[in-house]
């Protein structure tokens, strides 16, 4: 067998990584006991599984189609032996890998002393994915290259890859994704490499490819970057906004509880004037005012005021999309419905004397059908009787 090189011995170089940062990252993890064999492999034949690897935020995810499914912390390679970055395979599976020094020859078998751990998955040249004899160094830049992993996680992810799979290494210092209540969340990590200077228009274009760009203001993304701890920071829920059946270029965004829509957007969607007053920080609509928010100089006003401003109702629906109706449209129905119900009886037909006997000849309360209803007689029923001579 060729030489494995990847497990270093933790030098004076290391750099270390951030204890919150990994908080973040580690919640999805699931223990080996958790998962079999059997159903990796059902799932492969349903959506294929790929490993994706960020040296930057020190995690190894895996995703079954576009769907992640694992969180893993990681100990990648030191700045000075840096894991590369690239789109690789999984090229080889161990169990149970004997470790050799380069330098020496001196080889480790698998053991508690091996610095291989009990899984070896080769990824490129000497460069894999293995365990760790050292589970301190997890989460730090720790490595000649390769990828270590908890003994436990690094089992339960053997188990669920082939030879084969896909597994893409990058270093990406961004993270922006959806939480599981569908919260739009970033993370900023440390350039542990030196190799992506960020700046707050770089922050700002991830954050507006979700939609929420202007929900986050250019101090707060600074204070951020200079952070660069890796912890989360949850910014609100996108919906796609829809005025009378007619998507809008913009969205509906709920943050801290409140629904804000593009105010703009709603006024051009119903034809109505709108102001603003900068000092009140007031929207003033031919209708109505109400409060307005400005934020990155993008006007949006509370879904409670929607009402006031423009005539329009609605709320979020079960396809999570956030449905606004004028009130013109949703009376329209209504104001048709008399018609179709008009009276067989033609006005025309009637003589000055049909209202009396019409009257005369109505049922009684007690001239009651067999259901105990009163008479079912049609009005032309009715009229003919009255009418007849």
């Amino acid at each position: 067998m060729w030489e494995k090189i990847c497990a270093g011995m933790l030098g004076a170089m290391m750099i270390t990584g951030s204890a919150a940062g990994l908080s973040a990252n580690t919640v999805s993890a699931a223990p080996a006991a958790e998962t079999t064999a059997q159903p990796a492999q059902e799932q492969k034949v349903e959506q294929p599984l790929k490993i994706s690897i960020n040296l930057a935020a020190r995690s190894l995810a895996l995703y079954q189609g576009s769907t992640k499914i694992r969180l893993y912390p990681i100990a990648p390679g030191t700045a000075y032996t840096p894991t590369p970055t690239g789109y690789y395979k999984i090229r080889e599976k161990e169990v149970n890998p004997t470790w050799t020094d380069p330098a020496t020859g001196y080889s480790i078998p698998s053991g508690p002393d091996c610095p291989l751990g009990y899984r070896w998955m080769t990824v490129t040249g000497n460069i894999g994915i293995h365990g760790t004899n050292n589970p301190a160094s997890i989460g730090t830049y720790a490595s000649h290259g390769c990828m270590r992993m908890f003994e436990k996680d690094v089992e339960a992810l053997y188990d669920l890859v082939e030879v084969g799979t896909p597994v893409e290494i990058t270093y990406n210092r961004v993270v922006v994704e959806k939480a599981p209540d569908d919260t739009v969340v970033y993370y900023i990590y440390p350039d542990g490499y030196g190799w992506q200077k960020l700046s707050v228009a770089d922050v700002h274009k991830w954050l507006a490819g979700y939609g929420v760009g202007n929900f986050e203001s250019d101090e707060d993304i600074q204070a951020k970057i200079n952070a660069s701890d890796g912890n989360p920071t949850y910014i609100g829920k996108v919906y796609p906004l829809y005025v009378n059946g007619k998507k809008l270029a913009n969205n509906a965004v709920s943050k801290d509880g409140v629904a804000y829509l593009p105010a703009i957007d709603l006024a051009n969607a119903t034809n109505i004037n709108l102001g603003w007053d900068a000092a009140t920080k007031k929207l003033i609509s031919t209708l109505g005012s109400a409060e307005g928010v400005d934020k990155r100089d993008v006007l949006y006003c509370k879904a409670d005021d929607t009402k006031t401003l423009f005539n329009l109702t609605g709320s979020i629906n079960d396809a999570k999309q956030f449905v606004l109706t004028s009130a013109a449209e949703q009376e329209a129905p209504k104001a048709e419905a008399p018609k179709a119900e008009t009276p067989e009886v033609k006005p025309e037909e009637k003589t000055a004397e049909a209202p009396k006997q019409v009257e005369a000849e109505q049922p009684k309360a007690d001239d009651k059908a067999v259901d105990g209803s009163k008479s079912k007689k049609s009005l032309k029923q009715i009229y003919k009787e009255a009418t007849k001579k």
